[in-house]
């Protein structure tokens, strides 16, 4: 069971089944039958967990690609062609598997050094470089390569398939390798909030309702914790000496805690803020009577 708001479950949920019956329409528009996922979102909040999830709604197979096993674009191609139709083709953590974002700019900057800047390598011990070259060198796949494996190689190795990117900073993705007709439905995955709380509680400790509920709620609201750790830390440890109470009572201790780390850490900050505004003002003091 999904930790999520029932609203955005029901969404996907409605999504994935027009998909799986819109053949006929796909064939009207003369498009192929194929839709883009991005689930983006901070670690542990649930994005391979909704893939997995969507496979078997589905019964679709998933291929799970490593872009930065793939030697370049002719072999990126070779490994669509071998997956089957009714497949869903996952790329994790797409903003780390290659540097996707920067070729453009390298493109535009004719691979010349600009003026009185220097090239970072050429000032570094030839170890370090060679590192470095080895790095670039692991993959070749494109910018290019990825948009083509997307949208041109489609219609021609069969139908029915879905694509899945993954990614915790999706700020550091090309714009035109998430635009709809490439990456359909943008689906955020978010903190673990009251809702998403009571479907975990259900699935891990067979509970509908506690008099624990409304504190764990409450905290929930105030701080930003993933499903994961909610998942963590309400699992019994032991089945037959620890209760479905003392698994609640465990996740509002650690919830608690992360609420006075988050009160100690703004604290913090403003003490440092009124310091920087503190030291600003001197400076400015200074100047006036020099």
């Amino acid at each position: 069971m999904l930790a999520m708001e029932e609203d955005k479950k029901q969404m996907i949920l409605e999504d994935l089944q027009w998909f799986k019956g819109a053949k006929d329409y796909y064939a009207q528009i003369g498009k192929p039958w194929k839709r883009g996922y991005l689930l983006y979102g901070p670690p542990g909040t649930g994005k391979s967990t909704l893939v997995a999830a969507m496979a078997n709604l589905l019964d679709y197979d998933i291929y799970d690609l490593e872009l930065t096993s793939v030697k370049n674009n002719k072999q990126l191609r070779s490994l669509l062609i071998e997956t089957t139709c009714k497949s869903i083709i996952l790329i994790e953590d797409i903003d780390c598997s290659l540097d996707l974002t920067g070729q453009r700019t390298e493109k535009k900057e004719g691979g010349e050094e600009k003026a009185g800047e220097k090239d970072p390598l050429k000032d570094k011990p030839a170890g370090e470089k060679e590192v470095k070259d080895k790095k670039k060198k692991g993959s070749e796949v494109t910018l290019s390569g990825l948009l083509n494996f997307i949208d041109g190689i489609w219609s021609a190795c069969g139908e029915e398939r879905i694509i899945v990117f993954t990614t915790n900073h999706v700020d550091k993705l090309d714009p035109a390798l998430i635009r709809p007709g490439r990456m359909d439905l943008h689906i955020e995955m978010s903190y673990c909030r009251y809702e998403a709380f009571k479907m975990l509680a259900k699935n891990y400790l067979r509970l509908e309702s506690h008099p624990l509920f409304e504190t764990i709620g409450a905290l929930l609201e105030e701080i930003d914790v993933t499903p994961a750790d909610v998942a963590e830390n309400i699992m019994p440890r032991s089945i037959k000496t620890t209760t479905a109470e003392d698994c609640l009572k465990k996740l509002v201790v650690y919830l608690e805690k992360a609420k006075q780390a988050k009160k100690l850490k703004s604290e913090q900050e403003l003490v440092l803020e009124g310091e920087e505004k503190l030291a600003l003002g001197e400076i400015s003091g200074e100047k006036k009577n020099m």
